[in-house]
């Protein structure tokens, strides 16, 4: 129990904390105040538990499978959110408007934390009944955020001290990444709701790395690793990859037209 609580919520927390962390540093070469990132927290928080509150009845909507596709939404929203944060940065350079690029990254935050607070919610309300249990599942609970939300600090200065030079060339790169892997993760949750096909998986790499395991719930919080993905899901992967791409080539382009 105190192992799978860990892997849990080292997941949800790990998903929230990487995409915050990037967005962090990224907006640091242009936004000085980090006040939207208070804001965001506070409307995601109250989104979070909203949403845990009301999840019994989202559940029924769209012929019980509301949860799913509330999900899909969650995890698209931020996809095209990281795509318009994409084209204000490569397009704008120095002259990024700065109310924009602000609520881009705020609404990408609400989303996430929403999505990924109401699942560690509901994880342990669900043990809060059984108080054996339920000491070993807050351990492991804490232990878990406590590693994602390191691994966040590490990366956020990690990014903020690269070289000027390599910056935009690695946000650009994990931009893309990242919409992919929330593309792919919506896909998924359609399956799952049966709204998209399900297919056979293209490949199985359960017996290299399990999707339980503390590896296969890391990998999927950082590149949305799937043991047995299908077809549709590296479609929308890839489509997200490059959507990123492309948004910010054209966005070089069209800024190097106006210089």
């Amino acid at each position: 129990m105190l192992i799978n609580s860990v892997a849990l919520i080292l997941e949800e927390t790990l998903e929230a904390a990487l995409l915050i962390s990037m967005l962090l540093a990224m907006t640091g070469l242009w936004l000085n105040s980090k006040r939207w990132l208070l804001y965001s927290f506070l409307l995601g928080f109250a989104s979070a538990y909203l949403y845990a509150a009301t999840m019994a009845d989202i559940s029924e909507w769209f012929n019980y499978v509301g949860q799913e596709v509330v999900n899909a939404f969650l995890q698209a929203m931020i996809a095209v959110l990281l795509m318009l944060f994409a084209w204000q940065v490569y397009s704008g350079a120095d002259n990024v408007k700065h109310k924009n690029l602000m609520m881009c990254c705020a609404a990408a935050v609400v989303f996430s934390i929403c999505r990924e607070g109401a699942e560690i919610l509901l994880y342990l309300k669900g043990f809060s009944a059984s108080h054996e249990a339920y000491l070993a599942v807050m351990i492991g609970s804490g232990l878990g955020f406590g590693i994602g939300i390191s691994v966040g600090v590490l990366l956020y200065y990690g990014l903020v001290n690269i070289s000027l030079s390599y910056k935009l060339q690695l946000y650009r790169v994990l931009l893309a990444i990242f919409s992919g892997n929330m593309l792919s993760q919506a896909c998924v949750q359609l399956i799952q709701a049966d709204w998209l096909p399900a297919a056979q998986p293209l490949w199985d790499t359960s017996s290299w790395i399990a999707e339980h395991s503390i590896s296969g719930h890391i990998l999927y919080s950082l590149i949305g690793y799937e043991a047995t993905p299908s077809g549709l899901q590296i479609l929308a992967y890839l489509i997200g990859i490059a959507a990123v791409l492309m948004i910010t080539m054209l966005a070089d382009s069209r800024r190097s037209s106006y210089e």
